[in-house]
Parts: C-alpha cells; structure tokens; sequence
C-alpha cells in the first residue's frame, strides 16, 4: 500500500449498500484527506454517540434522501470496538453492512496506544517511515523514539547542547505542531540524562507553546546585554545580571546567535511571538544583527514588522487542499497583520496597500474554495482538541474530567474577531501581569450570525437539532443548561448571564459566589454593539475596543472567575470584516433573515431568484442546518445594504467571519 488509508478506502465501494456501519475505535476515519475521499465518492458520515440526537439527524437529514437519492450512500460511525456495533438499532443493522478500522493492522510492529496519541495528519509519515526503515517489533518506549525521529525530526540522543534543544524547539513550536504528552514524557526523561539540561524548565517549555516563548522573551534581555557589553569590550557577565529574579530557571544566556536559531528570530518579533524591548544601548545595539528585537524608532520598527509579515503571508498562505489547522494557523498570522495596519493611521505606503488588497482577494478566493470542500467534514472531526463552536462544552467536560478544577467558565465575546482579540489581548497584558493566554482557533458556524453560531456553541450540538429556535438567542440558557445536565450536573449547578457588563457583574459575583455553581456560561455584547454602531469602519473598531479595554472591565471580569476558581475559555460566535453595499433585495417578507451579509430563505427556488440578481452571491448548503434553513451569502468584501455604503458587518465566509479565537487563561505558576 502507498498510504495508510488505503486499505479503508478500498471498502468504500459505491452502490453496494445505502448503509455502512464502521466501527472506528481509533478515530481513523476522521482523517481529513481520508474522509474526504471518502466523500468524494458519494457517502456521508453521521456519528452515533447519543441516540436521542442520532436518531433526530438520520430521520430529519438522511432516511429519505437514502430512499430517494442513489448517488448518497451514508457511513454511521461508532468510536468503539467492534462488538458495540450488535448494539446498533435494528433499522440500521438490517440494512447495514458492518466495517471495522482500528491502527493494529496498520501499524503492526509498533504500540498502538503510542500511535493513537498522534494527530490523525501525522499517520501518512508514520505509516511511510515503518515501511522504509523497518524497525522490527518495537515497545512503547521504542515507539516513541521512532516517533520522535521520524515524525517531528528530533533525535534526542543527538541533542547534547543547548542550541539543539533550541532548535529542535523553535521547529516545533513555531510550526503549531503538537507533540503528544505520552512522548513529551519520553523526550524529556532521555534529555534529563544529559547533565548540561540538570536546570532547564524541560517540563514547561517541551510541552508548552507559551511558556516556551515566555522563556526566550525572559531571556532576550540578558543577550542584549550581554551583545552590549561584547561590543563596547566589557564583561559579558557582571553579578547584578545573574541576580536578575527569572520566572524560569535554565542558563541567563541563550545561543540566539547561532545560524540555526537566528533563521527564526524574524519571523519571531514579526508574528508576535517575541516583543521587541527598549535598551539603554539600542543605538549600538540596532547596528547588529539583533536590531530586530530592538524597539528605538516605533514607526520603523512598524515598517519593518510589516514588510515581514506580508513576505510571510504570501509564503506561507494555505492552498484549497489543506488541512485546517493549516488554516487556523495561518489566520492568527493574518490577523497580527490585520491589527498592525489597523491599529497605526498612515502606516501603509500605496504600494503596501495595494499588496495587500491583492493578498485579502487571493485569501477571499482560495479560503472561499477551500470551505466549499471541507467544511462538511469539519462538522463530523472528533470534539477533541475543539475545530469548532459546538466542540468547546464537551472539551471543557473533558478538561474537567482529566484535571482537579473542577469548575469552568466560557466568556462568549460576541461578534469579536481574531484581529479584536489580539487588540483586547494587549491591554489584558498590561492589566493583568500574573495572566497567562494560551491561544488557538476554531471555526464558527456558517452562516457567521449570532442566532446561528451562539446557540451551537451553547447547546454542543450542531443546528440542525435546534430548528425551532435557530432564528432567535431566547434558548441559548436552555442549551447550556440542558447540555451539562447530560454531563451529570445538577441543574443548580450551571447558570447562564448574557449581557454581562460593569453595571451587572455584582450581581454575577453573587451567583459565583455559590459554591456549588460549577459551569458558567457568560456573554459580553459590547463589541457587538460597537461594531453595530460603528460609521468608521474596521480602524474605528479595533480604536474603540482598545479604549473599552483600558477601562478594565474585563480585566476584572477575568479576575473575578479567577478569585472563584474557575477554569476560564473565552471564545466568539463569529468575526466581522468590512464590507460595501451592493443594493438590498427587494424581496418583501420572502427572507426568514435579512443580514447585512447573509439573507435566510425557505425555499430553493426564492433563493435562486434573488440570487441571480447579485453576481459572486454565493447559494451556501444547508450544512449541520435545518433543511429549510437556506442561506445567500454576498459577495466577497459585499454587503445586502445600499450601494456603496460601508459598514463593519458579518454573516459570511471571509477567513475573518468563519476563524474565530479560543483562549485558555489561566495564572501563571509560580
């Protein structure tokens, strides 16, 4: 076999039965490129976990389409083993044929509980390094090392200096990718035999992005320095810097020189992973190499983080066929562009701007075709880590159930995009010194509007099991409540607050304030209402955000749920862009919706007609929606309002509306 899936591709052979029953205990066929080859031959897939909420979406989705439609097959997948198929309704097992995948037949001399650790994208790798090396019958701590070797390039025998540590680190970290914690573990023992790494924090810093960063921003200091002292001819170490109090331990100084490190410092300061600082010598120090890390001139500096990031956009920008973590990835990137141009009047040269109005077009139309594609499997990925809205309750269930802290909160930030976060983010920073953001995304329904997108994240569940209540946030309360409820809570132990505000959060610490309140969902509106009000544009946006968040309403909010001990996830329901009118439909009361950037039809035939008055409108399917819930998406950078009218908006697919953040906060250890 040249790919791992092939031996299950192989059983997805059209027209031999409407019904397929896989029993999918590892989670294989929820491999992005696997799945959708698999769709690409006419099936579709439906989880079988609550059979309440199965039997709902096969009799409202598929029972007739499967009468009727001979193209549509439909693939019921169960995550167990394979007996717990026999269990299955009788309905199904009638007219199902059974298939099992599991990684014991496809990784033989490896353990299989190692492997099922990795993401799914990384069994290609695995899969073509076992048949080209031919390790021989390996245990788990063999296992690991293969893995290590051959899936994310560390040989950790080979790292005998800090700089191959360093190295080996950036490569990860920088690239997002996650090494699971079962060969962290291992990684670390084998590096805990060298005596060199006896005081280095290998426990935060291999397993963690941003303690990783945080220790080379904390040690950026010091090399200045100590470059500093090198180039006017003095010590490189004097007793006050070594007695410099350092939230990580380790070496003060770091190889940041060395070729192999220095190839990632720009795109480090550029991306925001590492800030720059001011130093009593940046006039000398600016002449170096490690000027990038200096701030002396912050218009120049300015200049140069954005001529970075638009080199690494249009290096680095994902394609139609890429994964969506390539996407999530690539969109904080985006937005730490989007931010910087924002966020300084008078920044962009006409040439920049014109590059990246070319840049925002490609992004439009190779996200737009890239969504079409995958956004159907997106729906059916595991809930863990959380890809999207609907998958945040069952993760935070799950992280409760792994960890001591035993109460969560959710802060929903209505309407608040990635770029908004990052504005809202550096105030935090300021206000809240001990705090500690790790940051990811996920995508938010489609259509990108709040009645949609909320209700999903509230309830766990996709919008097709909330047809009734789909137009309206009147049962997002209920959703929570009831969602928790099947995790085992009590009533009385989950509350819901919307329009959280300095005018009300008294009256939330009195809830919280209970001891026997352990789920929390809460909503912040205001830059919702910002960005409802806004006539200037998406600059007025992130001005106004920022003089909201100096008023520190979240910093207390965030403290007070910390004061409470709550695990606390802060998310949104969908971004926003701006756009220009193109005209309104003069549709009457035909439209169940009339958004700025989606119209909500019942109908096929009422969609077509106002669609073919709006060229580039784009008729989206009723993916994880109700059947008669028909959205009409305008065109990129477009709005349903009068012509040539500009306003800051959302409903659509642009990367800004659909990628929205997810951050863990949480206080830093001391």
């Amino acid at each position: 076999m040249s790919h791992w899936y092939d031996a299950i591709l192989k059983e997805f052979i059209p027209d031999i039965t409407p019904i397929t029953l896989a029993a999918d205990p590892d989670g294989l066929l929820s491999e992005e490129n696997l799945q959708q080859r698999i769709r690409d031959r006419g099936f579709r897939f439906i989880n079988y976990e609550d059979p309440v909420a199965f039997r709902f979406e096969y009799e409202t989705r598929f029972r007739e389409k499967l009468l009727q439609d001979k193209d549509l097959e439909l693939v019921v997948v169960l995550r167990a083993e394979p007996a717990a198929l026999d269990s299955l309704p009788y309905d199904l097992l009638q007219k199902g044929r059974k298939l099992c995948f599991s990684l014991t037949g496809l990784f033989p001399k490896l353990s299989c509980p190692v492997v099922g650790a990795l993401e799914r994208e990384d069994l290609e790798t695995l899969f073509k390094a076992q048949q080209f090396h031919n390790p021989g019958k390996l245990g788990e701590n063999g296992t690991k090392e293969f893995i290590l070797r051959h899936i994310f390039e560390i040989a950790p025998e080979l790292i005998k200096e800090p700089k191959d540590l360093l190295r080996a680190l950036l490569r990860i970290h920088y690239s997002g990718k996650r090494i699971p914690d079962i060969i962290n573990e291992r990684f670390i023992r084998i590096l805990g035999q060298n005596d060199i790494f006896d005081n280095w924090p290998l426990e935060n810093i291999i397993p963690n992005r941003e303690d990783f960063f945080a220790f080379l921003q904390e040690r950026w200091s010091l090399y200045l320095d100590s470059l500093a002292a090198d180039k006017e001819n003095k010590s490189k170490e004097t007793g006050d810097k070594n007695n410099i109090p350092l939230k990580y331990p380790g070496p003060h100084l770091l190889p940041f020189e060395h070729d192999d490190i220095r190839i990632y410092m720009d795109n480090l300061f550029n991306e925001g992973f590492l800030r720059s600082i001011t130093h009593e010598q940046a006039e000398l120090l600016d002449k170096t190499w490690a000027g990038i890390g200096v701030c002396i001139d912050h218009e120049a500096e300015n200049k140069r983080r954005l001529g970075g990031l638009i080199e690494t956009i249009k290096t680095g920008m994902p394609t139609a066929a890429s994964r969506h973590n390539h996407w999530l990835q690539f969109a904080l990137r985006w937005a730490e562009l989007n931010t910087l141009v924002l966020g300084i009047p008078g920044l962009l040269s006409k040439d920049r701007k014109q590059i990246i109005e070319e840049l925002r077009n490609k992004i439009d139309e190779t996200f737009t075709a890239w969504i079409l594609k995958r956004f159907a499997g997106l729906v059916s990925l595991p809930p863990l880590p959380p890809v999207m809205l609907h998958h945040i309750p069952r993760y935070m269930s799950r992280q409760m159930d792994q960890s001591k802290q035993n109460k969560s909160a959710l802060i929903l930030m209505d309407g608040m995009s990635l770029d908004q976060w990052l504005v809202l983010r550096k105030s935090l920073l300021t206000q809240l010194p001990g705090i500690e953001f790790h940051e990811n995304g996920v995508f938010s329904w489609i259509p990108t509007i709040t009645s949609v997108s909320r209700q999903a994240l509230f309830a766990g569940k996709p919008p097709v099991y909330f047809p009734s209540s789909i137009n309206t946030t009147g049962r997002d309360a209920a959703q929570w409540t009831n969602f928790w409820i099947d995790q085992g809570f009590k009533k009385d132990e989950v509350i819901y607050q919307k329009t959280i505000d300095e005018v009300n959060i008294g009256q939330l610490d009195e809830m919280l304030s209970n001891p026997g309140v352990r789920a929390a969902g809460l909503v912040v509106d205001k830059i919702d209402k910002i960005m409802h009000g806004m006539e200037l544009g998406a600059a007025g946006m992130h001005n106004q955000i920022n003089q909201w968040a100096k008023q520190g309403f979240m910093a207390a909010l965030i403290n007070l749920l910390l004061e409470h001990r709550f695990s606390i996830y802060l998310t949104s329901d969908h971004g926003n862009i701006e756009a220009v009118g193109i005209g309104r439909p003069s549709e009457g009361v035909i439209a169940d919706l009339r958004g700025e950037r989606v119209r909500i039809y019942p109908d096929k035939l009422l969609r077509k007609k106002t669609s073919g008055k709006f060229p580039g409108a784009l008729e989206w399917p009723a993916i994880g929606l109700p059947e008669n819930y028909l959205p009409l998406l305008a065109p990129h950078g477009s709005a349903f309002v009068k012509e040539n009218q500009r306003l800051v908006c959302h409903g659509g697919i642009s990367i800004e509306e659909v990628i929205v953040p997810l951050v863990r906060i949480q206080r830093r250890e001391t």
